[in-house]
């Protein structure tokens, strides 16, 4: 349940990124591990490893679309997510960075087939300070249960640039499920980076079902 174009935490870079950006249409493949895939707080792979991949096209007017798969684990085998979207952002005169877009979650693996689910998505970033706002608008989840119509995920995230090339970022977010609020639950997530490592610390509430504090290696790049 993540793409790479919209990871919190990477909200008030994204700002930065949109400005200068080269004055064409542009295909950037990206490719990724991590030792325990976590979205929102909870892992997807039962804390174990996942890698991903994807392909991402934007153009010089602001639009973007993409494909992003990674490796999921929710405890009856193994399998793919599979997020395709689409969306467009820049940024003002007054240096406000924006980003609107929708973005599909499919899981193919057998026994998955009723989990996807789309969300149409704001984030927005002023300087080192970022939010996001998610909506659940379409769904193949049973009636009623999470990640059905109508959910709403709020974060807010906090970046600065530490000595040597070091940079940090703070994330907190908040799921809303629309089915009762048995369901909802926060979390808090730190992410120290250098160059195309980060070392992350998340921990979610206990609502959330995986509230074990997790701390995790990742490694990304683009070409």
């Amino acid at each position: 349940m993540k793409f790479s174009r919209k990871t919190t935490a990477a909200l008030a870079v994204f700002a930065a990124l949109s400005s200068s950006a080269p004055a064409f249409a542009e295909i950037e493949a990206n490719f990724g591990v991590t030792s325990n895939y976590v979205w929102r707080g909870v892992s997807q792979t039962g804390n174990d490893p996942s890698i991903s991949g994807g392909l991402d096209y934007s153009h010089e007017s602001g639009f973007y679309a993409g494909t992003w798969i990674g490796t999921v684990d929710f405890g009856s085998g193994g399998g793919t997510e599979n997020d395709y979207y689409l969306g467009y952002g820049g940024e003002t005169d007054g240096g406000f960075g924006y980003d609107i877009g929708y973005v599909y979650y499919n899981y193919p693996a057998s026994g998955f087939e009723d989990s996807d689910f789309g969300e149409v998505y704001f984030n927005g970033s002023y300087g080192a300070f970022g939010f996001g706002l998610a909506y659940t608008v379409n769904s193949e989840v049973a009636e009623g249960s999470l990640f059905d119509t109508g959910d709403m995920f709020y974060s807010a995230s906090y970046g600065f640039e530490l000595p040597q090339e070091y940079s940090l970022g703070l994330t907190v977010g908040y799921y809303d499920f629309d089915a009762g609020s048995d369901g909802d639950y926060s979390y808090v997530q730190a992410d120290l980076s250098k160059g195309d490592f980060t070392l992350s610390v998340s921990k979610a509430e206990e609502d959330s079902g995986d509230d074990d504090t997790k701390i995790f290696v990742s490694w990304g790049t683009t070409f």
